[in-house]
C-alpha cells in the first residue's frame, strides 16, 4: 500500500543485494531512494541533498558508519534521522551506535516491512510542522499522546498529571521511541551539566511509573538492564 506522503530516503549500503531489496520494498511503498556505497559517498549526499531518513550500515569499504553518523551529527545544519542498520548486534554495538548520535539501531537479517515502519516513525518526531503539534505512539489498546503546545500528555485518552521533571522525562522517551534511553542521556538532558544523583533519578522514575503504569492494566515503562529506560509500545 502506498503512503499518504513521499519519504526521500538515502540507503548507505556497501552490499548490493541488500541495498536492492530495500529499494524494492521501499518503492511499492511510494518512497523515492538515493543510493550511496561508501561512507565518503553517504557523507557527500547527506550533507549536500535533502533526505527525511538515512538508512545507514556500519561496515563500509571506506569510513565506518560509525564515523559517517558522526560526521553527520557535527556537520549538518539539521537533525537528519539515522537509522543503524547492521550485522553487528551486541550491546556494546548498539551503545556505541546510539554514541554517535544514532536514532535506531536495526539488527540484520531484518524485517523490511519494520525497517519502513522505523523509517517513517523516526521521520515523523523529526519534522518540523507535526513535531509542532501532537506525537502520537501506539500498539494494540494502548495509546500514548504528546501535545507540544498545551504541554500535555494523555494515556488511553486519559491527561497524566505531571509535573516538569516527570513530563520531561516521559517526553524524551516518547521522542526516542523505539530506541532505549540511557540514565546518563536523561540526566543530562533534563539537569545539564549540573547533573543529579542517581537516587533522585531513580525517584523521579518511580514517580513517572506511579503515574503512567499504576492506572494502567500493563506497564510500558521497562528498564533495558545495563543500558536504561524504554517504552515497551
Amino acid at each position: 500500500m502506498k503512503t499518504s506522503s513521499q519519504l526521500s530516503v538515502l540507503i548507505v549500503e556497501d552490499n548490493l543485494a541488500i541495498a536492492n531489496n530495500i529499494a524494492d520494498y521501499f518503492d511499492i511503498q511510494g518512497e523515492r531512494l538515493d543510493f550511496a556505497y561508501t561512507g565518503k559517498q553517504g557523507c557527500e549526499l547527506a550533507l549536500n541533498q535533502y533526505y527525511d531518513c538515512i538508512i545507514l550500515d556500519i561496515m563500509l569499504p571506506d569510513i565506518e558508519g560509525l564515523e559517517v553518523c558522526q560526521r553527520l551529527r557535527n556537520e549538518a545544519d539539521r537533525h537528519i534521522p539515522i537509522i543503524m542498520l547492521t550485522a553487528r548486534d551486541t550491546l556494546d554495538d548498539k551503545l556505541a551506535g546510539f554514541a554517535q548520535g544514532a536514532d535506531d539501531y536495526l539488527t540484520k537479517p531484518f524485517s523490511l516491512e519494520e525497517l519502513h515502519a522505523r523509517c517513517r516513525a523516526l521521520t515523523y518526531r523529526h519534522t518540523p510542522e507535526k513535531a509542532a503539534r501532537e506525537l502520537h505512539l501506539a500498539q494494540g489498546d494502548t495509546r500514548l499522546s504528546l501535545s507540544y503546545q498545551s504541554q500535555q500528555i494523555a494515556r488511553d485518552d486519559t491527561p497524566l498529571m505531571l509535573p516538569p521533571i516527570l513530563f520531561n522525562l516521559l517526553k524524551i522517551l516518547m521522542e526516542s521511541y523505539p530506541r532505549a534511553v540511557s540514565k546518563t542521556e536523561l540526566v543530562e538532558r533534563i539537569w545539564g551539566e549540573e547533573g543529579t544523583d542517581s537516587d533522585s533519578l531513580r525517584s523521579h522514575i518511580y514517580q513517572l511509573r506511579k503515574v503512567v503504569d499504576k492506572p494502567f492494566p500493563t506497564a510500558i515503562i521497562k528498564t533495558v538492564h545495563s543500558v536504561g529506560l524504554v517504552l515497551d509500545l
